[in-house]
């Protein structure tokens, strides 16, 4: 099954070109930091390593993700055997996580979520492990996972208070007592400690990103749909074995001693949903569920049931390749009608960096000789300011800056820039801005993301109305 999920995230890896954030992590690796402002290193680090190693191959870019989807798989398998459960419940489990929609499907580009759910998935394992064993060397490594994890995503301490509430409630306390779970927490506060001051220092981005998000969540109503969009994410098969899972956690003789796990599920998926967090916050929580769904099933004996599973099993597939891999060609997808749409699905955010960067040479061409070498480009999005970062030193542009999201923490534009290309914006609050702004370029494409890569004007703008060091703060936004 992981050869199988490895062969589907490999073609979908392989088509297109780059996503956006993908460039955006490359951007930020160029730039090294104990953090950001919407993430910590380790997802830059990789990028700027495989960009490092295979220049310009978007695919190999996106290695790093394969694997963590092939950890998933491999792990879920492993933590049914943790529970109990034979070959048929391992292979069960293996192909629920290989025909989810979203574990397998983030595979196809590089991401914070395919990490950080990975290292969920590995920390559920580490715990269930314990459980059976008692070997306190895996409470030591789960401190280790989580202090790399923290250097991903700011999600796990979620898990960790849900897992603590939880086993102070039904057991097994003895977990709380042992030192190694908190020499375990020492490590990752001290690894998290760097972090954490770049944070104080730069007035809490990360906080105001949670806000971000709660933003694009549609409030009350995102949080309704968030457990049954939860669910149906993880496919057919999945969503039945996560559904029965959570049940035999809090009802069967034979999961008593995991049944802590299932209770810090449900307060993970609360948190996540009444705080507004996006569907695949904490998904990596939900492999020990249909482990455990699995292992109830397959210990029923029923035959009638293995032969039900079997159209569903083949369902799942069928319907995770035709939705998730992106087989068609580009010449057959249809335009998105707006930017909501484009950046809801993936697949237009790997388009149209080339024609953006085009239009933005030209733009750059068309100044005056004597004004070139002091001019700079700034882009109203850091998605913008990433694909011309990415293409900068190949196509002659100068200097890349952006106000938005991280990218406004790379850097200002010299107060000696006098003469600025704008990429985006409207055109009403760059007059604000300058003494003169019009239009010199246009970028417009077939397929890519209304106002970012398609229906795009480059401004040229001269004379800021104020020192670039006295506007730049004002300017940047999350």
């Amino acid at each position: 099954m992981a050869a199988l999920a490895g062969v589907v995230a490999a073609l979908s890896a392989t088509r297109y070109g780059y996503y956006y954030d993908e460039l955006y992590f490359i951007a930020a690796g160029k730039r090294p930091s104990f953090s950001y402002a919407d993430q910590g290193p380790v997802l830059p680090l990789l990028a700027w390593s495989m960009d490092w190693l295979f220049p310009g191959s978007f695919a190999a870019l996106r290695i790093p993700s394969i694997v963590a989807a092939l950890v998933v798989v491999i792990f879920g398998a492993a933590t049914a055997r943790e529970l109990g459960g034979g070959r048929g419940a391992q292979v069960l489990t293996a192909t629920a996580c290989s025909t989810s929609f979203y574990l397998l499907g983030q595979a196809g580009t590089l991401s914070t979520n395919s990490i950080d759910t990975a290292l969920w998935v590995v920390l559920s394992w580490l715990l269930i492990r314990w459980v059976r064993t008692r070997r306190d060397v895996l409470l030591l490594v789960a401190g280790m996972v989580t202090a790399v994890d923290m250097q991903v995503k700011w999600l796990v301490p979620v898990f960790w208070v849900a897992v603590v509430v939880a086993v102070a409630w039904l057991g097994p306390r003895e977990l709380l007592r042992r030192p190694a779970l908190w020499w375990g927490a020492g490590v990752v506060v001290v690894a998290t400690a760097p972090a954490v001051v770049w944070q104080a220092r730069h007035g809490w981005p990360q906080l105001g990103m949670g806000a971000v998000v709660r933003g694009q969540t549609n409030g009350f109503s995102g949080s309704l749909m968030f457990v049954p969009a939860a669910a149906q994410m993880c496919g057919v098969l999945g969503g039945v074995l996560l559904v029965y899972g959570v049940w035999r956690l809090c009802r069967s003789p034979r999961l008593r001693p995991y049944r802590f796990l299932g209770v810090a599920f449900l307060l993970v998926v609360a948190v996540f949903a009444i705080s507004g967090g996006r569907i695949g916050y904490g998904v990596g929580a939900y492999v020990a569920m249909m482990a455990a769904g699995a292992v109830e099933l397959t210990a029923l004996g029923k035959r009638w049931l293995a032969v039900a599973a079997v159209p569903t099993v083949v369902l799942s597939v069928l319907a995770f390749v035709v939705l998730t891999t992106p087989w068609r060609p580009a010449s057959e997808l249809t335009p998105a009608p707006d930017f909501a749409v484009a950046v809801a699905s993936p697949v237009y955010g790997e388009f149209g960096w080339s024609e953006l960067t085009a239009a933005t040479v030209d733009a750059y061409r068309a100044l005056p000789v004597d004004e070139r070498s002091a001019a700079v480009i700034v882009a109203d999005r850091y998605i913008q300011a990433s694909a011309l970062d990415h293409s900068r030193s190949g196509a002659g542009l100068p200097a890349v800056f952006s106000p938005h999201r991280g990218f406004g923490y790379f850097g200002t534009p010299p107060d000696t820039a006098e003469t600025v290309l704008w990429v985006g914006g409207d055109e009403s609050e760059l007059r604000t801005l300058f003494n003169s702004v019009a239009p010199s370029a246009k970028s417009v494409v077939r397929v890519g993301i209304p106002g970012i890569t398609t229906d795009v004007t480059i401004w040229e703008c001269n004379g800021p109305t104020q020192p670039w060091s006295a506007m730049w703060p004002s300017l940047r936004k999350l």
